[in-house]
């Protein structure tokens, strides 16, 4: 019997960069298993150009990218989530909106590249040290053995995953 699609929810404050960058990552990566949604606490007007720069680059489907806010996933009509993951520190330490089904929730914190001063150069090595970190903690999220694994022991691996340094791709 197949694994069911799991819902994944991603949040940061502004939706400008991080999470959209992990719901396109996971969409792309988990294609089939999981489906990526990702929004903000406070979001911001339309995600930051240097994210849709580098996701249409990396040949990322951008069309789903808006920033919207994460009040949208907490009605009754919103897709019920499996996982929710805050990726900034910020959004990880607000108050939360409550999630129906009580989804496995973790804090895969990654530093904001949109808070990166400098030339543009660096501000642009920001977003793609940003992408390969929520990458490489996809990866291994999406190499659980989801089915095999209990509740305990599946929110103590999505926990490690925050905590574990990302490697170089």
């Amino acid at each position: 019997m197949p694994e069911p699609v799991h819902n994944v929810l991603f949040l940061c404050t502004g939706n400008s960069a991080r999470s959209l960058m992990a719901e396109a990552i996971l969409n792309r990566e988990g294609a089939g298993r999981f489906r990526a949604f990702s929004a903000g606490s406070q979001p911001g007007p339309a995600p930051h150009p240097f994210t849709l720069e580098l996701l249409s680059g990396l040949n990322h489907d951008t069309s789903f990218a808006r920033s919207k806010s994460w009040d949208e996933f907490a009605g009754p009509d919103a897709p019920r989530m499996d996982f929710v993951f805050t990726v900034c520190d910020r959004a990880a330490a607000e108050p939360c909106p409550f999630w129906p089904g009580q989804p496995m929730s973790a804090h895969w914190g990654v530093p904001d590249p949109v808070q990166v001063d400098g030339p543009e150069p660096v501000r642009r090595v920001a977003f793609s040290e940003a992408y390969r970190m929520l990458r490489s903690r996809i990866s291994i999220f999406t190499s659980l053995p989801m089915a095999t694994l209990d509740r305990v022991s599946l929110q103590q691996r999505l926990d490690d995953i925050g905590r574990t340094p990302a490697r170089a791709d």
